[in-house]
């Protein structure tokens, strides 16, 4: 080889000068021109004599011995590259990491040797991104992907991920070599990107690109499932005059304030977004499937909104009085586009604007009568109380010779315009609102008061006077206590005091139902089960509950005896409360062929029209008078 001449030729030299072994690498050329690395040995070995001394020459091809070398300080220098890199064994054992694997995750390779990859585990990913990381492993024999992993200091960085798999000439894996670098970067850049394109920078809540897309689905998921959504149309009150008056600043604090009352005063699934300015919007899903129960609860919770919205904000120690205009628009199973879904709240919205702002309005003009109506009765029954329009009415409970044993107190309400307001109408409102607490708690004190009037006349002191408690008010943890003090205060017998529970309120707390009867039962308080058969009666239950009459629900009554059916009940009905040891009474008897029937089969104890409607207590008295 002609660059290696000239060594080849010094080296033969110092061969025949010196006794020592001379070696030497050359680049040398095959017969076919091909070029091969060589490793040339040269030995000087004396004759006898007077012999010129010779030369014993070995040469030995070291091409792929320098090959291997040069592979090898490849290797190391890129296994010190500027990526991570971690080897493990068949078992993920860590037996090698490099120096950026040190700088990047926090840990020195004595931390880390001997460990598993898990050492870096971030907790972000579920079992299944591992399960199919490593069955791309064992059919590729390589992984490479985004991973979240966790620094020795906790703190959670993004990298991209190469795992390979180092297999024998028999295929058996003998190590894993994983290399990684740090995105982290990039994944905060995309996720501003993200925010940017789909979120609201001065409230951070969802922005109108992001709203159309999540009404769309939950259009989709409203044709699935049946139920209907809604949404609801906010714009703030006067707020241009507050940015004119107090500047963009104070603007900007009332619209971070808006956003953060409004979150507070819905579901953890509804979608709060801001289109701009100071209108917002709320979409509420998996409301009601009936139109008019999902109206009623998108109006609640349009109300807490605008209460909320109404209570004075603190704007850097300047108190703001604002308010918010709602307007509602539902949706149920139909395919109308997004923006003519906006519309319609839009335009309800501007409705609550022409009603004097501080208000709420539905889009449908039927819906809104209807929802109008009930506002207005639920103003009415607020006042109802305070203004003395609530009376008990007391119909008459009588045995089988008609005489008069007992009453149930029933409430009414004589509204100035409308006139009697039957109960169905506005108890349900009553019990929705909250309202049923304070007007329960006026039953039970004119009842008690009534008890103890009715004591001093010899055709009412034996009377029991049955009184319907609601399912809000016998949860109250202090109902019980309440009981006592109001039978105190009106010096009331409490033996002459019946309490009316239904099924369904026993079934919902039963343990809790049966502490607090006992507790009432030890002072003479009596228990009546209202409605019995139309829930899910158990003996189970029935047995343990201190009753002391089960009532027979006017619904089996009214068609008896001609229904078969109704009278199989009816007579199951009695026979199971007389091996119980309870007294049974019939409601809704409106012939003499019903209690004809009852009588025949056990039940002498009736109610209904048969004998007296409800009547007002003076009414009732002079009745009681009249059937002695």
């Amino acid at each position: 080889e002609p660059a290696n001449r000239d060594g080849w030729q010094k080296h033969f030299l110092r061969a025949k000068r010196d006794d020592a072994k001379q070696s030497i690498e050359l680049i040398l050329l095959r017969g076919g021109g091909a070029v091969f690395n060589a490793h040339l040995d040269c030995l000087r070995i004396a004759a006898g004599g007077d012999a010129a001394p010779m030369l014993r020459i070995a040469l030995t091809d070291i091409t792929g011995r320098k090959r291997a070398d040069e592979e090898l300080r490849i290797a190391a220098i890129a296994f010190e590259s500027q990526e991570g890199m971690i080897v493990t064994d068949p078992k993920g054992v860590i037996i090698r990491v490099n120096r950026a694997f040190t700088r990047m995750t926090g840990y020195e390779a004595a931390e880390a040797v001997g460990q598993t990859p898990t050492l870096l585990k971030s907790g972000r990913h579920e079992p299944e991104f591992y399960r199919r990381m490593w069955q791309a492993m064992k059919e590729k024999g390589y992984w490479q992907g985004e991973m979240w992993n966790r620094r020795k200091n906790g703190k959670v960085y993004a990298e991209w991920l190469t795992i390979s798999a180092v297999a024998a000439p028999d295929g058996t894996v003998t190590h894993y070599v994983g290399t990684f670098s740090e995105i982290t970067q990039n994944k905060e850049a995309e996720a501003k990107i993200h925010r940017l394109a789909y979120y609201d920078s001065l409230t951070h809540l969802p922005n109108r690109r992001l709203l159309h897309d999540r009404i769309g689905q939950a259009m989709a998921g409203s044709s699935r499932s049946g139920h209907c959504g809604a949404l609801l149309f906010l714009d703030l009150d006067d707020f241009k005059t507050l940015n004119d008056t107090l500047g963009h600043d104070f603007g900007d604090r009332l619209l971070v304030e808006t956003a953060r009352r409004i979150l507070a005063n819905v579901r953890a699934g509804d979608t709060v977004a801001r289109l701009g300015g100071d209108e917002f919007v709320v979409l509420l899903e998996d409301l009601s499937a009936d139109a008019g129960e999902a109206a009623i609860q998108a109006r609640l919770v349009g109300e807490k909104i605008r209460e909320a919205l109404a209570e004075p904000h603190d704007l850097d120690g300047f108190e703001y009085h604002g308010s918010a205009s709602i307007g509602v628009g539902l949706f149920h199973n139909h395919d109308e586009p997004v923006e003519t879904l906006l519309k319609h709240a839009d335009l309800a919205m501007y409705k609550a604007k022409g009603a004097g702002r501080n208000a709420l309005r539905f889009f449908d003009p039927a819906m809104q009568t209807a929802l109008d109506e009930r506002g207005a009765l639920e103003a009415d029954l607020r006042l109802a109380l305070k203004r003395g329009q609530l009376h008990l009415y007391y119909q008459a409970q009588v045995d089988g010779a008609h005489r008069v044993i007992g009453a149930e107190a029933l409430l009414r309400w004589a509204h100035p315009e409308r006139g009697l307001v039957p109960p169905g109408d506005f108890i349900p409102l009553a019990e929705e609102t909250g309202l049923i607490l304070p007007i329960g708690l006026w039953v039970l004190e004119t009842a008690c008061a009534r008890i103890k009037a009715w004591s001093s006349s010899a055709a009412t002191r034996d009377l029991r006077l049955a009184v319907n408690v609601s399912a809000r008010q016998f949860r109250q943890p202090e109902f019980v206590d309440q009981v006592r003090q109001v039978l105190a205060q009106t010096g009331a017998d409490p033996s002459r005091l019946k309490i009316e529970l239904t099924e369904s309120m026993v079934l919902d707390d039963v343990e809790g139902t049966i502490g607090k009867m006992n507790a009432l039962k030890q002072i003479g308080v009596g228990f009546s089960m209202d409605d019995f058969g139309t829930g899910y009666s158990s003996l189970s239950y029935l047995t343990r509950l201190p009753l002391d009459q089960l009532k027979i629900d006017r619904s089996f009554i009214f068609n008896l005896p001609d229904n078969s059916r109704d009278a199989v009940i009816a007579q199951t009905i009695i026979t199971m409360a007389r091996s119980l040891g309870l007294d049974v009474i019939a409601e809704g008897v409106e012939t003499e062929a019903q209690q004809a029937f009852l009588d025949r089969h056990n039940c002498h104890a009736f109610q209904g029209y048969l004998f007296a409607r409800p009547l007002p207590v003076e009414e009732f008295e002079r009745y009681c008078a009249a059937a002695r």
